[in-house]
């Protein structure tokens, strides 16, 4: 059967049936081809080529086809990773054997969890978009090696994922967006024990102030605190045509393998190196100031010149700060 010709307003009904958005022009985004019983194709944005013999008929066919794959939402920052190259990357990073405990924390489409599955490792999959969460459990369905958790990543509690007598501990992987950097590299922190290592992909400049060295202007409060709880390695860069749709900055891959815990108060150690980079442009003394009338003396009772700017202190020097404020808050 010849292709039957399609106006400008049947596409847009077209376009509504399958749930699309797109402005449809006469001759500017239809093609047709020349041979019999070949469909009418439509354009939409340029990218998205949408088959149909009978325009109710392929609406049916649309709904569940990879053309309807969710968007990425910029209120959640997602840039879905589809190179194959990188993601076998940093599966190798992760060092994986069979039988180990990965959790992926934003799994999207499932890219690299495929890649997880096919490492026989056990992936628990962290998804807080509920849009992905349906498709996702439909394509790991049967599958007793992963399980998909419709959770907060910020409010897991990572050592209950598995049962408690689990003896090994997990691996993580996650592709994290800028405005969660901080406050899930926190939480992590906090929940070291529960892995083995960790291997994390950032924007690139949040990446070189994680593992920024002293003196470095790129280092801050992140990096100190990146610092105190992990060694940290960075493996390699990402460019943004490894995503859909591309970021407009280059990525970083790091791997990070927790450290014991050190002898530190730990949220007074928070409060101190937060207080010191208040203001980076600043010494250390004018900005600890607004935090302790002391600060002079207790800087000079941690053998660190009161002149010197945050970014120049190693995380030793912080550790002996930290508790040069202890022990002065306990006289």
């Amino acid at each position: 059967m010849a292709s039957a010709a399609i106006t400008a307003g049947s596409e847009r009904r077209i376009l509504r049936i399958l749930g699309l958005r797109g402005k449809v022009r006469d001759g500017q985004k239809r093609k047709r081809r020349e041979k019999d019983n070949s469909p009418c194709i439509v354009y939409i944005y340029g990218k998205i080529k949408i088959c149909f013999c009978k325009w109710v008929a392929a609406a049916d066919q649309m709904k569940g086809s990879k053309h309807t794959a969710k968007r990425a939402k910029k209120s959640l920052g997602q840039n879905f990773l589809v190179d194959e190259t990188i993601i076998e990357r940093i599966v190798d990073a992760l060092e994986i054997d069979a039988g180990d405990r990965v959790i992926e924390i934003g799994p999207g489409r499932g890219a690299l969890t495929d890649r997880l599955v096919d490492s026989d490792a056990t992936v628990a999959a962290i998804e807080l978009d509920r849009d992905l969460i349906g498709p996702l459990r439909e394509r790991y369905a049967g599958n007793s090696a992963v399980q998909i958790l419709e959770q907060d990543a910020l409010t897991v509690k990572y050592g209950d994922v598995w049962e408690r007598n689990t003896v090994s501990r997990a691996k993580l992987v996650a592709n994290l967006p800028y405005y969660i950097s901080t406050p899930i590299l926190q939480v992590l922190a906090d929940q070291r024990s529960a892995f083995s290592r960790l291997v994390l992909m950032f924007q690139r400049e949040v990446a070189e102030r994680i593992a920024a060295d002293p003196g470095s202007s790129a280092r801050g409060f992140m990096t100190v605190l990146v610092e105190a709880a992990f060694e940290v390695e960075h493996l390699f860069d990402v460019s943004p045509t490894a995503f859909e749709p591309m970021p407009k900055v280059w990525s970083s891959v790091i791997r990070l393998i927790p450290k014991s815990s050190i002898d530190v108060n730990g949220h007074l150690f928070r409060t101190i190196v937060s207080a010191g980079f208040v203001q980076k442009r600043k010494t250390i003394l004018n900005n600890l100031k607004l935090y302790s009338k002391d600060a002079s003396t207790l800087l000079e009772s941690a053998q660190i010149e009161s002149g010197r700017r945050a970014e120049t202190l190693s995380l030793e020097e912080w550790i002996r700060l930290s508790n040069a404020f202890e022990k002065h808050q306990m006289r």
